[in-house]
């Protein structure tokens, strides 16, 4: 896997990422990426604005995902304003997730492009996948061994506050 033939990319504004779970069965569907819940009408066609709130992302990331290949085209209406599909919302689901994992922006576009590419590109994307399989388990270890330690100081904060009470 070669990343870093990827063009340099600068960062759009901090935002908290979705917290949406896709749907396990599979299929597509519009729902919200903050809430979980389907989205109103349950209609194909969301605006920029319709989409941010959904997804807690701004207009602007919005933007500046379809601007660096991180999202496909987005259809475009009469008068050229964005319109998303609920493709386009389990796409952003699923960006969100890759994003939980800390996977680098590159990287997330360069799994975007190998996506649009198809079956032929399968195994590139599977190498990716993996090593953020690697990636995410090696945090998850981390993240518990910090937590035995917080518990271990928070025992000891505990054994602290009891000792004067058994003088």
């Amino acid at each position: 896997m070669t990343v870093t033939e990827s063009p340099p990319l600068s960062s759009p504004p901090v935002n908290t990422p979705p917290t949406h779970t896709p749907p396990a069965s599979g299929r597509t569907s519009a729902v919200s990426a903050v809430s979980g819940q389907p989205l109103p009408g349950r209609q194909d066609r969301y605006t920029i604005s319709q989409v941010a709130a959904f997804t807690g992302l701004s207009a602007h990331t919005l933007r500046w995902y379809e601007q660096i290949g991180l999202m496909p085209e987005v259809e475009r209406s009469h008068s050229g304003q964005r319109v998303f599909g609920s493709a386009d919302l389990e796409w952003l689901s699923c960006v969100a997730r890759l994003r939980l994992t800390g996977m680098p922006v590159a990287v997330m576009v360069r799994y975007a492009e190998l996506v649009r590419r198809g079956a032929t590109a399968d195994d590139e994307r599977r190498e990716i996948l993996v090593q953020t399989r690697h990636d995410v388990v090696a945090r998850i270890a981390e993240l518990q061994d910090t937590l035995i330690e917080i518990d271990s100081k928070i025992d000891s904060c505990q054994g602290a506050r009891r000792t004067p009470e058994r003088a």
